[in-house]
């Protein structure tokens, strides 16, 4: 008779746990939502698709920078989950990532949230590891959503505007160029 009560007293509470997450606010991470283009490059507004490089390469990660829940504004500062990768297929897509529904913790449908879209070389851990070793890295302006989600349907990232993802050398590399380069000219010079 224990066994039956605990197990209808977990059951209970498994259900209250998933009723309660399923009322958190919500939205659909991708850039190219219905109303809304926003394609991401590599190195230049025109230049190649992250996708163009294989799949997994970039990973993008959304980061939720505030949200105004029953009239109080936080700042969480927190990277979302899930993160995705861009598409590889067909080239068109490659500009745009796998779309996937994010849960915003601590929101109800309706909230107001403000959002960075980061994309960096998944090989780096991190987009500040990747920023900091001078591989891909990215990140959008802020954009301002009302999330969806409970019974409605998740909202779209209809505010984002597209970004550059760059790789840019870190200190140490451009100093031993540096270096290289003046050792040339002085053996030119001699």
């Amino acid at each position: 008779m224990k066994k039956l009560f605990v197990i209808i007293a977990a059951t209970m509470l498994s259900a209250a746990a998933y009723a309660q997450s399923s009322d958190l606010g919500a939205l659909v991470f991708y850039n190219k939502p219905a109303g809304n283009d926003a394609p991401i490059h590599l190195d230049s507004t025109t230049g190649p698709a992250p996708g163009s490089l294989g799949a997994g390469v970039i990973t993008a990660e959304l980061v939720l920078t505030s949200l105004t829940h029953g009239g109080t504004t936080t700042t969480p500062n927190l990277v979302l989950s899930p993160k995705t990768t861009f598409k590889i297929t067909p080239a068109a897509a490659q500009f745009y990532v796998q779309n996937v529904d994010v849960q915003v913790p601590g929101s109800s449908p309706g909230d107001s949230a403000s959002f960075i879209m980061r994309a960096y070389a998944t090989s780096a851990g991190s987009f500040d590891a990747a920023k900091g070793a001078g591989s891909y890295s990215g990140a959008s302006d802020v954009f301002s959503i009302a999330l969806g989600g409970g019974t409605g349907t998740p909202a779209n990232l209809t505010t984002l505007k597209g970004f550059v993802v760059t790789q840019v050398p870190e200190p140490s590399t451009i100093a031993l160029g540096l270096l290289g380069a003046a050792a040339l000219l002085i053996r030119r010079r001699k």
